[in-house]
């Protein structure tokens, strides 16, 4: 993994934090899948907070000129993806979070701690 994209995903993990997430993982799947080299995948409390975070990334990001390429799940909010490219943001409700388990999906993963 390169530097922008270790710099991007800590940008994405620190404002995710920001917002008291309930789970973070930050998992370097480039070896698993040519979509993306991070997948972020952020556990909310409620919908109200995923939007929260969503935002909270948006923005972060947008200060340093980046905005997504791609974004869906705003209008239902219980599970929000955000396209930065080299970069894919996950953030769920825990009910939805439980029932799709993308995090044991993607347990080949390594995890990174920042």
């Amino acid at each position: 993994m390169n530097t922008e994209t270790y710099t991007l995903g800590k940008q994405i993990a620190t404002a995710i934090n920001n917002k008291k997430v309930v789970k973070l993982d930050v998992l370097d799947v480039a070896q698993l899948t040519p979509l993306a080299e991070l997948f972020i995948i952020a556990i909310a409390a409620n919908v109200k907070q995923t939007k929260a975070m969503a935002d909270e990334v948006e923005e972060c990001l947008t200060s340093y000129g980046r905005i997504p390429i791609h974004k869906e799940g705003y209008q239902t909010s219980n599970w929000i993806l955000l396209d930065y490219g080299e970069v894919i943001v996950h953030i769920l409700d825990e009910e939805h979070a439980q029932f799709y388990g993308l995090s044991r999906l993607w347990q080949d993963a390594i995890r990174i701690e920042f």
